[in-house]
């Protein structure tokens, strides 16, 4: 299935289906991530939990508007995944740094040219 993908700078990307054994690394790295995402949001409401500067309710509200705007990222990156939208999700995960290098280079050379073309960084 070919799929075509506009960034930002307003270039098409075309790119097909993920591959099948991408497909079971993204499932298997898509929950690592996930749990990576949960770990960082938790340790932001530490922080802002332990801010005795603020009062209570200013912490509250900072960790509702850091649960609002994380829940976004969450979303884009974990929702219901499937084939046809794993090559978008496996960006927004790459974009926010959530898995290594040596876990993004096991997918293959054209899921990773795609990837860095969709998040605008250079291949290392």
């Amino acid at each position: 299935m070919l799929q075509l993908y506009l960034l930002s700078e307003g270039t098409i990307v075309m790119a097909r289906e993920i591959k099948e054994t991408d497909w079971k690394l993204f499932r298997q790295l898509q929950l690592i991530s996930l749990e990576r995402l949960s770990e960082r949001i938790i340790a932001e409401v530490k922080i802002i939990c332990s801010d005795t500067d603020n009062t209570f309710h200013q912490r509250y509200l900072g960790i509702f508007d850091l649960i609002q705007s994380q829940n976004e990222n969450i979303s884009r990156a974990f929702d219901n995944p499937r084939r046809s939208t794993a090559l978008m999700q496996l960006a927004a995960i790459r974009s926010q740094c959530l898995i290594t290098d040596d876990e993004f280079n096991r997918f293959s050379e054209e899921t990773c040219a795609l990837i860095e073309i969709l998040i605008g960084s250079d291949r290392a």
